[in-house]
């Protein structure tokens, strides 16, 4: 069963750095693509990042050279790093797997339709 936890978020200024983590419960994220996403009040989801369990990863345009994402085999966890925030980052963050082909995750193709409560990010001066 599917079962994500994001954890992480945090109130900071902008220009400022955090680390979001997402693990799971009850499976292995190891074998799995993993897709970050955030949803700010009032918008649509917006996928972030993905990283496809052989490690190659896909950024949106709107984040492309500020956040990176990573995965830590030996903890079963994967990780958003996110630099030079703005306001506009500020979302709820969460993870959940999508489908990978030839070794490449696919941001729009879920694996699952099952999501985390999410991590808060708060971008303010």
């Amino acid at each position: 069963q599917w079962q994500f936890v994001e954890s992480g978020g945090n109130l900071v200024q902008p220009g400022g750095s955090l680390r979001l983590s997402c693990a799971s419960s009850g499976f292995s994220l190891d074998s799995y693509a993993i897709g970050w996403f955030r949803q700010a009040p009032g918008k649509v989801r917006e996928g972030v990042s993905c990283i496809s369990s052989s490690h190659n990863t896909y950024y949106a345009d709107s984040v492309k050279g500020r956040f990176t994402t990573s995965r830590d085999s030996a903890k079963s966890t994967v990780y958003l790093h996110l630099d030079n925030l703005k306001p506009n980052d500020s979302a709820v963050y969460l993870c959940t797997a999508t489908r990978q082909l030839d070794g490449l995750c696919a941001i729009r193709e879920l694996q699952t339709d099952t999501w985390g409560q999410g991590t808060q990010v708060t971008v303010s001066s």
